[in-house]
C-alpha cells in the first residue's frame, strides 16, 4: 500500500476545521503523470484495495500503516450517466450525471467513510460515532460492523427517512433519536468525544473528505481528463462540495488537469445557510437558519464545512442558488424520466442547474455534471406521496402543486381482467409518455 506520493501528510486548519495536505506532491513531477495509466489499469485487477474506487487513486490519499487496517466494502467506481431528456429540458446538449447513490449503503458517504474508518481502526478505536440526517449513519454504521468497531448514531426525532434509519440498525448501530434538530445531535456529539473515547465520523473528520474527494478523481478519468465546464452538487453540511473543490485544486496543482471547472452548490430554500451567508455576510460569518425541507439529507441549518465551501466557490468562481419544494419535486421527477432514480437531496443540482441557465452563468453550450448523491431507494416514501399528489397536502405549496400533476404516476387500481388492463394500456398510449 506505500507509496512515495502519500506519505508525508499534514494537517492543517481550514476555518476551524483540519485539512490533510501533502507537501510531497509539488516535487513528484513525471511521478504524477505516470499516475493515470496506473489508476486505470488497476481496474482490471482483482487485489482488494484495486475494487474500490477509493482506493484505486491511494497515490493521493492518506497512506495507513497497514493494508490490514483499510476498511472498504468496495465503494466508488460509480457510473457517469449522460441525461439525453433532460438535456432537451435544460437545453443543454452535454448534461451528465455522476451518481454516487450507486455506492455499497446507497450515497456518496461510502467514500470518505471508507478512509475515516480505516484510520479509526488503525487508532485502536472500539467506538465510532456520527450525529445525522441518515446517510451518515447508514454508512458510518457499515463501515464500523464492516471494521469490527462498534457504532453510536444520533439522529433527529422524526426528521429522518426510515429507509436510511433501518439502515443503521440492520449494520448494529446503537442509534438514539434525539429531540432536536440536526445541528443539535452534532453539538452534542462534540461534547461526548471529549468526554469518552470515541471517534467522530461527519464530515468535519479530515480523513472523510479525504475519500470523498476520489469522487473528483474517478470522474475526470471518465471524462478522459477533460474537465467539464461545471459540477453542481447539493449543498448540506458542505462537506462533499469542499471535499470535490479540495481535489479539482489539487488535480490542477499536479498538472493532472490543465485547467478548473466551476463547482456550484445548490440547497433547498429551507435550509439554505450558505446561500444567506454568502449573499448577506459576504461569505465572512455563517448566517444559520431553522432547516425545513422534505429533502432531509440536506436539511442542516448550520453547517459545519461552510468556510471551505465559501473557499472552494471562490477558488473555482461557482455560484451557490436555492430551489423550492416544487422544484425539487420536478426536478426528481424529471431525472427519474431518465431511468435514474435519486432522493430528493439530488434533484436539487437539476433544478439548480435550470435557475443558473436562466441567470445565464451557465451558457447552453457548456458541459455541466451533476453530482447525484443518494439513491431513490433512500427515501421511497417522497416519491410513493409525490405520485400519489399528497406530497404537498396542506403545505403552502398544494394550489401551486398541481401544475406537477404531468409528472405523476400514481399505481392504477383495476379489477383483475383483461379488457381493464388493454384499456389502461390504451388510455396510456393515447397520453404519450412523459417528458418526451
Amino acid at each position: 500500500m506505500s507509496s512515495s506520493a502519500a506519505q508525508d501528510f499534514r494537517c492543517s486548519h481550514c476555518g476551524n476545521l483540519l485539512e490533510i495536505n501533502n507537501p510531497s506532491w509539488k516535487s513528484t513531477g513525471q511521478r504524477v503523470s505516470a499516475l493515470k495509466p496506473i489508476w486505470r489499469e488497476r481496474r482490471s485487477s482483482n487485489a482488494p484495495l484495486d475494487l474500490s474506487g477509493v482506493w484505486r487513486f491511494r497515490e493521493l490519499l492518506p497512506t495507513p500503516s497497514s493494508e490490514q487496517h483499510v476498511v472498504t466494502l468496495r465503494e466508488g467506481n460509480t457510473p457517469l450517466y449522460q441525461l439525453p431528456q433532460c438535456s432537451r429540458i435544460a437545453r443543454v446538449p452535454r448534461l451528465y450525471a455522476k451518481h454516487q447513490g450507486l455506492n455499497p449503503t446507497g450515497s456518496f458517504k461510502d467514500a470518505g467513510m471508507t478512509v475515516a474508518a480505516t484510520f479509526a481502526r488503525q487508532a485502536g478505536y472500539r467506538w465510532v460515532a456520527c450525529a445525522s440526517t441518515g446517510n451518515t449513519s447508514a454508512s458510518m454504521a457499515a463501515y464500523a460492523a464492516r471494521g469490527g468497531m462498534r457504532s453510536l448514531v444520533l439522529v433527529p426525532e422524526g426528521k429522518i427517512s426510515w429507509s436510511k434509519l433501518s439502515q443503521a440498525l440492520d449494520y448494529g448501530a446503537v442509534t438514539c433519536q434525539l429531540r432536536t434538530d440536526f445541528d443539535g445531535c452534532l453539538r452534542l456529539l462534540q461534547e461526548l468525544v471529549r468526554r469518552a473515547r470515541v471517534y467522530q465520523l461527519n464530515s468535519i473528520n479530515p480523513f472523510r473528505l479525504e475519500g470523498q474527494k476520489t469522487l473528483a478523481l474517478e470522474l475526470l478519468e471518465q471524462l478522459d481528463w477533460q474537465p467539464p465546464d461545471h459540477i453542481i452538487v447539493p449543498g448540506g453540511n458542505l462537506g462533499n462540495s469542499s471535499a470535490i473543490g479540495k481535489a479539482l485544486l489539487e488535480m490542477l496543482d499536479l498538472g493532472l488537469i490543465a485547467r478548473l471547472p466551476k463547482l456550484s452548490v445548490i440547497q433547498a430554500e429551507g435550509a439554505n445557510a450558505l446561500v444567506r451567508t454568502l449573499r448577506e455576510a459576504g461569505g465572512k460569518h455563517l448566517i444559520s437558519v431553522q432547516a425545513e425541507t422534505r429533502a432531509t439529507a440536506i436539511r442542516i441549518g448550520s453547517p459545519a464545512s461552510w468556510e471551505k465551501a465559501v473557499r472552494v466557490l471562490q477558488a473555482t468562481g461557482g455560484a451557490c442558488e436555492e430551489v423550492s419544494e416544487l422544484e425539487i419535486a420536478q426536478a426528481k421527477a424529471e431525472i427519474g424520466a431518465e431511468g435514474i432514480g435519486c432522493e430528493p437531496a439530488s434533484a436539487v443540482t437539476f433544478a439548480g442547474l435550470k435557475k443558473l441557465l436562466g441567470q445565464g452563468f451557465v451558457k447552453s453550450e457548456e458541459t455541466v455534471v451533476l453530482v447525484l448523491t443518494g439513491n431513490l431507494l433512500k427515501d421511497p416514501d417522497y416519491a410513493i406521496e409525490f405520485h400519489r399528489g399528497s406530497l404537498f397536502h396542506e403545505t403552502a405549496d398544494e394550489p401551486r402543486s398541481a401544475k406537477l400533476d404531468p409528472f405523476r404516476h400514481p399505481p392504477v387500481v383495476l379489477d383483475a381482467t383483461l379488457d381493464a388492463v388493454i384499456k389502461t394500456l390504451e388510455l396510456a398510449e393515447k397520453s404519450g409518455p412523459t417528458h418526451a
